[in-house]
């Protein structure tokens, strides 16, 4: 079964299958030392920069900024979601979500 990821709105969202699934202006708190210096980041996601699969989990790279620290960039690759039965099944947002290097 294929599965359609896609940026749209200039990264405002990812879409999934064409229905928008995850968008931007959330805070996520992440385990990404190579973003920032903060034991845990708690990044404010400005812009999807990309979209893919790694399995059945599905994976974004952001834009974004740290509160706490200020820092900006993009990070590596973090887990949204998955693929089950051929639907989108969304992590928790409150969950920490660690980086995957490429």
């Amino acid at each position: 079964m294929t599965t359609r990821l896609r940026v749209l709105d200039d990264g405002a969202w990812i879409s999934i299958d064409d229905g928008r699934e995850v968008r931007v202006s959330e805070l996520w708190r992440l385990d990404a030392p190579d973003f920032c210096g903060c034991d845990l980041a708690d990044l404010v996601v400005e812009n999807f920069q990309e979209v893919g699969v790694d399995g059945s989990r599905v994976e974004v790279r952001v834009y974004g900024q740290c509160i706490a620290c200020g820092e900006t960039g993009i990070t590596d690759w973090l887990p949204v979601g998955r693929i089950r039965g051929g639907e989108f099944v969304e992590f928790d947002r409150s969950c920490v979500r660690r980086t995957r290097r490429d």
